[in-house]
């Protein structure tokens, strides 16, 4: 998250030298959202680097990320192909994320910070846009479900 993005101030990781457990997470989770969706033998011997700056940290910042990364990887891929660089957009389908929650014993979706900060239970689910789930996140309170009988 850039510095501002968040209440109080924050340093970039990039600053520190130091890459936190949280931005291990989320980099994971943008691969392996990536990763589902295009043809990787189709673009040769190439990486793909996408960097996420999260602007405002208001919520969702995994989800953001997620749905910025691909369209952030599908801008390149198409520049790949119209420079003649790769044969086809090997780009299979779309992916996305959303934040789903239980905030006050109700349910909830795409979640700001004030309800994840407050949520029993939060999850990140990643899918396609033809409904295959690439990834579920789940963190809760402890005992949360057994004392609610969820």
């Amino acid at each position: 998250m850039l510095p501002r993005a968040t209440a109080t101030r924050n340093m970039r990781e990039s600053v520190t030298g130091k890459i936190g457990g949280r931005t291990h997470e989320i980099q994971r989770m943008i691969g392996r959202a990536m990763r589902a969706v295009i043809d990787l033998t189709k673009i040769g011997e190439r990486t793909i680097w996408i960097d996420c700056d999260v602007i405002q940290a208001d919520g969702g910042t995994r989800t953001a990320s997620v749905v910025g990364a691909f369209i952030a990887m599908s801008d390149g891929i198409i520049k790949l192909n119209e420079q003649k660089l790769i044969n086809s957009v090997p780009i299979r389908d779309t992916v996305g994320a959303v934040s789903v929650g239980i905030v006050n014993n109700q349910l909830m979706l795409d979640l700001d910070f004030e309800e994840d900060s407050n949520a029993a239970v939060d999850m990140t689910i990643v899918a396609t846009g033809s409904g295959e789930i690439v990834e579920i996140t789940f963190f809760g309170r402890r005992g949360y479900l057994h004392e609610e009988g969820v």
